[in-house]
Order: structure tokens, then sequence, then C-alpha cells
């Protein structure tokens, strides 16, 4: 959609240019490529998106739909050409599936596929079936044709909670079955979270609208804008840390002043990702804010890791 589009949905030109700098900071990208991103973004076509969510509880998609820079109507109407998605699309059933196809066919090549929940093997993929293929016939079907794939959440990251022991489906991620040659392989951006930022979600998505490609990776594939450092590396409560001032219970004395909540769990020291940073609601707040610790919920297989309210054995890093 054209930039006098955007004007037509309400969107001024003083607006676009701060959500502009908004995904250049929230990216790390350098001010002088504001310009660059305006105009890549007034001038090419909507990104064809196809969404598929399988074994998930589509959190990802309420985390998508409270975004506030740019918001989800923006996305839609002004980025994104949310070709197929279940949970938002207006169409069911044959029509639905039909668009879906026609979008595979136009678009073949050129649109980017987002994956939201978990693949299950398990019972030949019975454990997650629609229009009679299993998730992973569908997910094997739509990556031939896709320029990118984005893996939602932790589910589609890394298993999520499908995958916690005693994993009953046989639950995998994106990455494993490219891995294991079951689905082709494609330039694949993991966005893990339970569920990620929305920030994170759209931030991705314009990079590869204004630049063709996805962002830089670190070694688990997700973005290093937002996954390069751990949210104890930024958290707000960081100098209590340092100065050895740690809540020993939720309702003691040290939680009510807002002291390190480490003791009582808090996984920040290894779990990366940007919710110290960007905050949820808008950059109200985020859990340790409101006093709640870290779970991890962004790292490989945080639903085992012995329990959320055990402190971290061993070294602590600061910044990293």
């Amino acid at each position: 959609m054209s930039i006098s589009s955007m004007f037509s949905n309400k969107t001024s030109r003083r607006g676009f240019i701060k959500f502009c700098s908004y995904i250049a900071s929230a990216l790390a990208l350098p001010a002088s490529l504001v310009p660059k991103i305006a105009a890549a973004l007034e001038r090419k076509p909507r990104l064809p998106v196809i969404w598929y969510s399988f074994q998930s509880c589509s959190g990802c998609t309420e985390s998508l739909s409270r975004a506030h820079a740019p918001t989800l109507e923006d996305l839609i109407f002004n980025y994104l050409s949310l070709d197929f998605h279940d949970v938002l699309q207006a169409a069911s059933g044959e029509a639905a599936e039909q668009a879906c196809e026609q979008s595979m066919r136009e678009h073949h090549g050129r649109y980017v596929l987002v994956v939201e929940g978990s693949i299950p093997l398990g019972a030949k993929g019975a454990y997650s079936v629609c229009n009679g293929l299993s998730s992973l016939e569908q997910l094997s079907k739509a990556a031939k044709g896709a320029a990118a794939i984005v893996a939602i959440g932790s589910c589609a990251s890394f298993g999520g909670l499908a995958r916690a022991a005693p994993d009953p489906t046989g639950a995998r991620s994106v990455a494993e079955l490219m891995q294991d040659g079951q689905i082709m392989k494609k330039p694949l951006v993991n966005l893990p979270g339970c569920p990620p930022l929305p920030v994170v979600i759209s931030a991705t998505l314009a990079h590869f609208i204004v630049f063709g490609k996805l962002p830089e990776l670190d070694g688990e594939n997700r973005p290093l804008a937002f996954y390069g450092n751990t949210i104890h590396a930024r958290c707000s409560r960081l100098s209590f840390f340092l100065h050895g001032q740690f809540a020993e219970s939720f309702d003691d004395e040290g939680a009510r002043k807002g002291w390190c909540l480490f003791k009582l769990g808090c996984k920040g020291p290894s779990t990366h990702n940007a919710c110290a940073s960007c905050k949820w609601n808008g950059g109200v707040s985020f859990p340790i804010d409101s006093g709640h610790p870290c779970i991890g919920c962004s790292e490989p297989g945080f639903w085992d890791s012995k329990g959320f309210y055990q402190p971290i054995r061993g070294n602590v890093p600061l910044h990293s």
C-alpha cells in the first residue's frame, strides 16, 4: 500500500517517520538508515504473509494484536498482506484454504511463512490435523515456496510447552525439522518467548520488508538486536544485585523495596531477551518490574529448567 493510502488510514507523515525511527532503534540500526527505511516502506508493496498455527495457545497472535508501534491495524493495512491466518482472517473453511493456496501460487518464492506452535510427529501427526493434513504436511508444503520462515514463540522455536518431558506428542521445532530434512531448508529466524514481545515480531518483519533479508542472528537463530543481551544486564534491579540486596520471599521487606529477585529463582542472568528494555504494554512494565522473577521463557527447554523458583547455580555473568 502506498504512502497516500497510509494517509487515508489516518497515519500522518510525522507518525510514519516516528515509526521508522522506532524500528531503526529497536533493531539497533543507525539513525542514518531512517530515510532508507521510510523510502522502502513507501515504495515496496505489502509483504505477503502466510501464518500457520499448530500446537499453540495462540498467545503469540495475542501478543501481535497488542502491538503499539505499529499497531496490528497498521501492520495489516499498510505493511503486510496477511493472506492466511486461521485466527484473524474473516474467511473460513474452503474459502480460507483457497485463499492460502492462491497466495502460495501467486507469491511463490516471495512470501514469508510464519509458524506459531510446535509440530507434533507422534501418532503419525494425528495430534494436530487440519483439512486432512498433519501439521508436518502443511508446513512442508508451505515451506517450499517461502522466501523465509519466521518461527514465532518458544513452541515453534524450540518445542515449548508441548516439548516438555515426557513430550507425549513428539513435538518438534521448525529448526529441528529443517535439520532432519523433513522440511525444505529456508532462511529461518526464531523469535522465542512465551509469548515474544510485539515489537520483536513487527520489527523483524519490517526488517525483511526493507532489506529483503532477515536481521543478524545469534547461535539460536534469534535477532541479535533483541536477544543479544541478557535481561539481567539491562534489568532495573541490577544495582540491587550488585549491592547484594535480595528479596528472600515475595512478601518480605526486600520485595516491598524492589530488591533483586535472584534468590526467588529469577532466570534473567541466563535469559536472552529485550523485556527489560522494550517492556510490555507499550513500554509500561515487564514481569520483574511487577515483582515476579523472569522464568526464562525465551531459552531452549525452559519448561524443564528444574523449577521456576529455584535460584540459578554457579557464577552469574553481569553483561552477556
